[in-house]
C-alpha cells in the first residue's frame, strides 16, 4: 500500500455543495483517500479527481431521484481506493488482472478505514460490471457502474467533466482518523 499524501493539508478542489461535503468530507479528510492524487487514472486525471467526479455525478443523480444519493457519493469516492498506479502494476508485481482485482482490494482498503454500509460495499465491490461478472445488488450501484464509464471515457478523451459547478478549494479542518 501507498505511503499517505505527505501534505494531506493541501486543498482539493470539490463541488460548492455543502450538502454533499457533508457525506463525504471525513473521507477526503483521511490522508490515504488525499494519496489517490498521486496515482493517474484516465489521460491526465488523478485517481483522487476522478472518484471525486463519479461521486459527485451519482450524488447529484441520486439526490434528484429520492434516492441513497449519500451512500453514492460516499461509495463513488471510495471505489477506486487500490492505491497503486495501475499503469505499472502488472510490471511491478505480475499481476495481470487489474480491472477485474481492483474492486476487491478498493472495498478491503475502504472496510478498513471506515464503517461502511451494505450499499457502500455493493458499491465498490460491483463498480466494474459487466467486465466483473456480478452484477451489483442495488440501483445507486447501478449509478455507479454507468458514471464510472461515462466519466472515464470522457477523462480518457481530455473532455471537462463538471465545467459548469461551482468548485472551492478545501482543506480538511481536522486531521481524519482510522476507525
Amino acid at each position: 500500500m501507498t505511503e499517505p499524501v505527505k501534505d494531506a493539508a493541501r486543498p482539493v478542489c470539490v463541488p460548492r455543495d455543502a450538502e454533499y461535503l457533508a457525506a463525504v468530507e471525513d473521507l477526503l479528510a483521511h490522508p490515504l483517500v488525499r494519496s489517490m492524487e498521486e496515482y493517474t487514472q484516465h489521460g491526465d486525471t488523478s485517481c483522487l479527481r476522478h472518484c471525486l467526479n463519479v461521486s459527485y455525478l451519482s450524488w447529484l443523480y441520486c439526490k434528484e431521484r429520492g434516492w441513497h444519493a449519500g451512500e453514492a457519493a460516499r461509495g463513488g469516492l471510495l471505489h477506486d481506493l487500490f492505491l497503486y498506479d495501475w499503469h505499472r502494476h502488472a510490471k511491478e508485481t505480475g499481476e495481470y488482472f487489474h480491472g477485474y482485482t481492483h474492486p476487491r482490494r478498493a472495498l478491503e482498503n475502504a472496510d478498513r478505514l471506515f464503517r461502511l454500509t451494505e450499499r457502500e460495499k455493493d458499491i465498490i465491490l460491483h463498480h466494474m460490471w459487466p467486465l466483473t461478472v456480478t452484477p451489483p445488488h442495488s440501483r445507486e450501484a447501478y449509478v455507479i457502474v454507468m458514471f464510472d464509464k461515462y466519466c472515464s471515457l470522457m477523462e480518457t478523451f481530455h473532455k471537462p467533466l463538471l465545467q459548469r459547478v461551482a468548485t472551492q478549494e478545501w482543506i480538511p479542518s481536522r486531521p481524519a482518523q482510522a476507525q
